[in-house]
């Protein structure tokens, strides 16, 4: 993520300090007041600096969003050191679950296995929808062929037996040029691998596996920039902080051509491939003043936080749930 998308903007920053104020009679410190995100540094005193550490790990499309609330959280509670990993969402889960870390980053929701592994170690958590995404299928710059695909091409490019044989875009459609078909995509630990294996070839991990795997997206964007035939998948975030090197495809999943954007996100047409993104905070972690302190800041902020890193925000009724299921996991024992 780039760092003018972590800055909230001069305008976004007076907002919240003015809902901060007027939440705590002056100071700056907490989040608004009224939706059960009351803040650690309250229960403490106006004005408290808090130390400690919080870790993150998982999804390496969300880890820009928690990031971006960890450096803006950052100007409120300095001392309070706030790391990000992306392990994956399979992988941040691992860690999670083994009491690694206090919050995982997910792309999809937990699997019941994971659920059994976090039981096994007393691990409480709840989970919250923190954003929503347009994961975005992206081509070269050069590709003048494909500005809109099928579910069923895409399909036909990524199930288990296009293996070894679909190998160039014209075995995709005769429309199609004879170019070496390079794809590049979410590694298996990924909860976006899971999404859009699911979503495109009707299970979730079922793929071919002759294609440039990575946990970390800027793989993939160097990957199709480097291939005039190449396409990959990810995050929408990333698309936009790489817009000048990659182009996005419409998809048509029977309705005709839809470009991922934040409206066809929220309205539903975008349609397989819009979905809800997750943080997993622990119980554990909220009876931590610097835990407590940092979740308050992330929900009750989580609107602006999101429009200024340039995620898809949640609408009211979403924003309204995060809170609620936010102030119960802070009752949890």
């Amino acid at each position: 993520m780039t760092s003018g998308q972590r800055r909230l903007s001069a305008a976004a920053t007076a907002a919240i300090v003015v809902a901060l104020s007027a939440a705590c009679g002056g100071t700056n410190t907490t989040p608004p007041a009224g939706d059960g995100t009351a803040s650690a540094t309250a229960s403490q005193g106006a004005g408290a600096e808090l130390s400690g550490q919080v870790k993150a790990d998982g999804s390496s499309t969300v880890a820009p969003l928690t990031s971006a609330a960890a450096e803006f959280f950052a100007e409120e509670q300095p001392k309070i050191n706030v790391t990000v990993g992306t392990s994956g969402t399979g992988g941040g889960f691992e860690k999670f679950c083994n009491g690694e870390t206090d919050i995982s980053d997910a792309s999809r929701p937990i699997k019941d296995e994971e659920k059994a592994a976090c039981e096994a170690k007393g691990v409480k958590f709840t989970e919250l929808t923190v954003a929503t995404d347009a994961l975005t299928v992206v081509v070269n710059k050069e590709n003048t062929w494909a500005s809109c695909l099928t579910t069923d091409q895409l399909k036909k490019m990524w199930e288990p037996a296009a293996e070894g044989k679909v190998m160039t875009w014209k075995r995709v459609d005769p429309k199609f040029p004879d170019e070496p078909l390079k794809l590049f995509g979410a590694g298996t630990d990924s909860g976006t691998f899971d999404y859009f294996t699911d979503e495109i070839n009707g299970e979730e991990g079922a793929s071919r596996k002759d294609y440039s795997p990575s946990e970390d997206d800027n793989v993939t964007v160097q990957g199709v920039t480097g291939s005039k035939g190449g396409l990959g998948y990810f995050g929408f975030t990333y698309f936009e902080e790489n817009a000048d090197k990659l182009k996005a495809v419409e998809i048509d999943s029977g309705d005709g051509c839809v470009a991922p954007s934040v409206e066809a996100a929220q309205n539903g047409t975008y349609t397989p491939l819009a979905r809800p993104l997750f943080i997993y905070p622990s119980a554990a972690i909220t009876k931590k003043p610097e835990g407590v302190a940092f979740l308050d800041f992330y929900v009750g902020n989580i609107s602006k936080i999101a429009t200024d890193a340039k995620y898809i925000p949640l609408n009211p009724e979403q924003e309204a749930k995060l809170k609620s299921d936010y102030a119960a996991l802070k009752t949890q024992g």
